[in-house]
């Protein structure tokens, strides 16, 4: 079998996804993996051809540059139609010579949706999200500027999908794209118990897998408890929040350790209290297997790598997607959300800390869903169901 998978240059929709590639080459399979140089090394050493996309991304300036950083729904949309147009004549070209058995693609890969469709492919839809329908979208909570974002920006959208038209693109909508169809053959890295509104996903067509993590075996938590933040790796840059945090805690009979990213120096937030932390990068997952409260900004990953691990977790998301997941966390138990004026104020947030430390329900929580997630199929599921759309069409 041949399959050509597509992905955006993100981390939290690329890495989900190289257990899988590992196991499908492992069967003998051959993969040719469209992504990013930053992302080349996994790629390759899961056995994958990799086939770098780089130069065919859009040139950008300061503007649509903080756009992007924002999160903006329109800027992504429109900067994702015109790598559409500028991969077609590779794609195009690759699709005929190599012939793929398969497509799989991210669910917020346009380029990779938009060619097998062009090219008449049987395909399967990566998920590292929720799976979004009418029902399990009503998860998302839109702030009043990210409505805005979304409908004042709908002209622009629509003047990119004209453009792709004469070179044979069929596009409806932004979101015809982005959503999930009843129909689609769908993976999603999540389970059943996890997903919203999951009895409106068949069987047939979704299958949902669990998340695609590396394990690492859970540490024995004695002495001083662990916090952990983590604000992900695209909107990180919150200083604030983190001087809030590290206030809150100093003093206190806990440890806290920051990953900040890279969007700013550490060193900007001035001495640090003894029991404090804080790095650009760590390893999340081994950090987690040490770890008594994580407080995340609920990007998927993130939130599945606490559960996995058992860890309660201190929900503060910042994007409607974000919400969605964070939404979902404290309904199953493994979660408590964090208010926006309790992040801000060092005495409350404290006390929240020490709170959900201390919460025996908010432990079994997590407990449950440790066992919830792994119970599912994993890269070895996503595989044989890769393999069954390949046979079938």
């Amino acid at each position: 079998m041949r399959a050509l998978w597509f992905c955006i240059p993100a981390y939290g929709h690329t890495n989900p996804t190289i257990e899988v590639v590992r196991e499908l080459t492992r069967r003998g399979h051959e993969v040719r993996y469209y992504s990013f140089e930053e992302f080349r090394e996994k790629i390759e050493g899961a056995g994958a051809q990799f086939v770098p996309c780089d130069s065919y991304l859009p040139p950008i300036d300061a503007k649509v540059e903080g756009r992007l950083r924002k999160v903006s729904t329109t800027e992504m949309s429109v900067q994702s139609f015109r790598t559409v147009a500028n991969l077609d004549p590779l794609v195009s070209a690759d699709i005929a010579s190599w012939r793929p058995d398969v497509v799989v693609t991210d669910s917020a890969c346009f380029w990779g949706k938009l060619a097998a469709a062009k090219h008449g492919l049987p395909w399967v839809c990566s998920t590292t999200t929720f799976a979004f329908n009418q029902q399990s979208s009503k998860y998302m909570r839109h702030s009043a500027a990210e409505l805005a974002d979304i409908i004042f920006g709908l002209p622009r959208l629509n003047r990119e999908i004209r453009k792709l038209r004469p070179l044979g693109y069929q596009v409806k909508s932004a979101l015809d794209i982005v959503s999930n169809k009843p129909d689609d053959n769908t993976i999603v890295y999540t389970s059943r118990t996890f997903q919203p509104c999951s009895e409106t996903f068949d069987e047939a067509h979704y299958r949902f897998v669990g998340p695609s993590v590396r394990d690492v075996p859970p540490r024995e938590k004695d002495g001083r408890p662990l916090v952990y933040a983590s604000l992900g790796t695209v909107i990180n840059d919150h200083p604030d929040f983190y001087r809030t945090l590290i206030d809150a805690l100093r003093d206190t009979n806990a440890d806290l350790l920051i990953s900040c990213g890279k969007a700013f120096d550490p060193a900007q937030l001035g001495e640090l209290p003894s029991n404090v932390r804080v790095e650009q990068y760590v390893d999340q997952m081994d950090v987690l297997s040490r770890t008594s409260l994580f407080v995340t900004h609920c990007g998927m990953n993130s939130a599945s790598e606490g559960m996995w691990m058992g860890v309660p977790e201190l929900l503060f998301p910042l994007t409607g997607e974000q919400r969605a997941v964070a939404r979902r966390v404290a309904e199953v138990g493994a979660g408590v959300a964090l208010e926006e004026r309790v992040a801000r104020d060092a005495a409350a947030l404290r006390k929240a800390v020490v709170a959900a430390l201390a919460d025996e329900r908010l432990r079994e929580g997590a407990s449950r869903m440790r066992e919830d997630l792994r119970s599912c199929s994993g890269p070895a599921g996503a595989a044989d169901f890769i393999e069954q759309v390949a046979r079938v069409s």
